[in-house]
């Protein structure tokens, strides 16, 4: 069960966050309760497994990137852990995913590249192959971007 104020704070964190120096303290001051008691909640929130993750979200767009490829990569499972250790520490990439393969489709670990146009991207993705042995993946591209917006669970204005 959530409290009141463990709702509000949910709400709170589900849509952007400002990009200040404190953003937390921002938050905390609109639901008028302390930086450290919203910090302390957010730990307990994310203790009791709530919270699961808390990510940030890259516009890619506007952060100078004009290209960005999923790359999905055949992994053997005994070494998807070492792996995908080494293929996150590229600067590249954002995102790192170990999923389930289906069918006829065998890649288990999502890779997401950034780079300033496609060629780069699949000179990344040659490195990280390079750097991990692994030989079999294939680019994704996006050419356009349909939605990309948060989950959002409580409302903002939830007083409950």
């Amino acid at each position: 069960m959530l409290t009141k104020l463990e709702k509000r704070i949910l709400a709170s964190i589900q849509g952007d966050i400002s990009v200040t120096k404190q953003p937390y303290l921002e938050i905390a001051e609109q639901l008028g309760i302390s930086e450290n008691t919203f910090l302390e909640k957010l730990k307990e929130l994310c203790d009791r497994g709530v919270i699961r993750r808390f990510g940030a979200t890259i516009r890619h767009q506007k952060s100078g990137f004009k290209a960005n490829a999923m790359v999905a990569w055949k992994v053997d499972e005994k070494q998807i852990d070492e792996v995908g250790k080494k293929m996150a520490s590229f600067r590249q990439v954002s995102h790192c995913y170990r999923r389930n393969p289906n069918g006829d489709w065998p890649y288990n670990l999502y890779t997401m590249i950034h780079a300033g146009d496609e060629e780069s991207c699949r000179k990344t993705a040659l490195k990280m192959s390079e750097a991990t042995s692994v030989n079999t993946y294939t680019l994704l591209f996006s050419r356009e971007e349909l939605k990309k917006t948060s989950m959002e669970y409580f409302p903002q204005d939830n007083k409950e």
